[in-house]
């Protein structure tokens, strides 16, 4: 029987959260954390997976129907994969993971990209994010959007990616080697599937039935919206679209200073109209932008817990080889790849 396997990164959104969804812009990058899958074909009609790290074993049939309904519960990502993919051949293998899980930095994406590319020949970045965004779907029952299958399948070196989550058009753009990205956890894991992520969905879609697609609406066309909620929720998405493409921007400019207001204003936007900041999240966000050195910070990814990033000049944190509770600076590196 073939051997193969795959490795597939993290990611963390330095701006652009929860605009994914309804078609805007995000700027994530890769880091250096990753999941990495190998094993052997099998004759057996199932995907058998071990974690290095989690309990349990994914024995997944490979006419899985429901992923959601499969146990252990890391392995209904797995499955949402197998039943995506529905490979003809069956895989026994292991799963070995340096990605913090519940911290905002995509471990289910990054497993999902890795056992997708361990299992079969896909090889278009945007059709594997794609079907793993639809796994993550049936795996987990969140809406989410594509951004994070999307930065763990076509990151590149030393570089953010500007991506419009319309068109999946990706633009990327170096980091300043006159900065360092550091991220530190809040303490709080997050977790999407109890959290208020489908509401904020809803919320969107209900904007945009009043407004149209809010990737296209103005701050002005939201005075439209009676429902205050509603409307704040619009208000986030439509400005974080703009402090994206002025971040990307600025970045490029190597405009240090700007970038890191923007990452400041987006966490600001994101407590207040959107609402999914906490009380933890917020205190670890001040504390990093009254650090000497730093000129940004925010929550990253989704909320409700989980880490904050900031943008700072180098060495204003130390290194750290795993996320803890000091600062880790992290690199931007390549998208999944196959292993030899």
């Amino acid at each position: 029987m073939s051997r193969s396997g795959a490795r597939a990164p993290g990611r963390v959104n330095l701006i652009g959260d929860h605009t994914d969804y309804t078609g805007g812009f995000v700027f994530p990058m890769a880091i250096d954390r990753e999941t990495v899958v190998e094993g052997i074909e099998t004759a057996e009609p199932v995907v058998r997976l071990v974690s290095a790290s989690l309990p349990g074993e994914a024995v997944i049939p490979l006419d899985i129907d429901d992923p959601s309904s499969v146990e252990p519960p890391w392995a209904r990502y797995v499955a949402g994969v197998v039943r995506e993919l529905r490979p003809a051949r069956g895989f026994s293998g292991t799963v070995r993971s340096t990605v913090p899980i519940g911290a905002g930095l995509s471990s289910s994406a990054a497993l999902e990209v890795a056992v997708a590319l361990a299992l079969s020949a896909m090889s278009d970045t945007r059709s594997i994010a794609r079907l793993c965004q639809r796994a993550e779907h049936a795996a987990s029952g969140v809406p989410s959007g594509i951004m994070d299958q999307l930065a763990s399948a076509a990151g590149v070196a030393g570089h953010a990616l500007l991506i419009d989550c319309d068109t999946l058009a990706i633009l990327p753009v170096p980091i300043p080697i006159d900065c360092e990205i550091a991220i530190v956890h809040s303490g709080l894991p997050r977790g999407l599937a109890g959290s208020a992520y489908a509401d904020r969905v809803r919320e969107c879609a209900e904007a945009e039935a009043i407004v149209g697609p809010l990737r296209l609406a103005t701050i002005e066309a939201l005075t439209e919206i009676a429902d205050a909620t509603v409307r704040a929720r619009a208000r986030h998405v439509v400005t974080e679209n703009e402090r994206v493409l002025l971040f990307a921007a600025a970045l490029g400019a190597r405009d240090l200073p700007l970038a890191g207001k923007l990452m400041s204003e987006s966490h600001a936007s994101l407590r207040q109209d959107y609402a999914v900041s906490t009380p933890e999240l917020d205190a670890l966000v001040d504390e990093l932008v009254k650090t000497p050195g730093v000129y940004g910070a925010r929550l990253t990814g989704a909320g409700f817990g989980g880490c904050a990033v900031a943008l700072a000049a180098p060495g204003t944190f130390l290194p750290a080889p795993e996320l803890g509770p000091a600062p880790s600076v992290v690199r931007a590196v390549a998208g999944a790849t196959r292993l030899a």
